[in-house]
């Protein structure tokens, strides 16, 4: 009597695959891998890219900015307090009511 269902051939375990037939591994090595090439891409950006240098005079040329600004007083802010005082304004003052 022979028998072709037997219980040990249920619970026998799969032949072992190599390493890289594993999805999982792939999912755990993309994240290092990622950064890798994020921090070859920002190298060769930073390479390509320099910053600029800044001029000799850069406090005296920010004090000049300082002073335009200065002189165009509230013109420059004119549009901007319009829109707040508009916004503030409750509706049974506004105008064309």
């Amino acid at each position: 009597m022979s028998t072709t269902h037997s219980p040990a051939a249920a619970l026998s375990v799969p032949p072992a695959q190599p390493w890289w037939k594993y999805g999982h591994v792939w999912m755990l090595i993309a994240g290092p891998a990622v950064v890798i090439v994020a921090g070859f891409v920002t190298l060769w950006l930073a390479v390509r890219q320099p910053d600029p240098v800044i001029s000799e005079d850069y406090y005296r040329q920010g004090l000049e900015i300082n002073k335009t600004l200065a002189s165009q007083g509230e013109k420059g802010l004119t549009p901007a307090m319009q829109g707040r005082n508009h916004a503030a304004t409750p509706a049974e003052d506004a105008v064309g009511r």
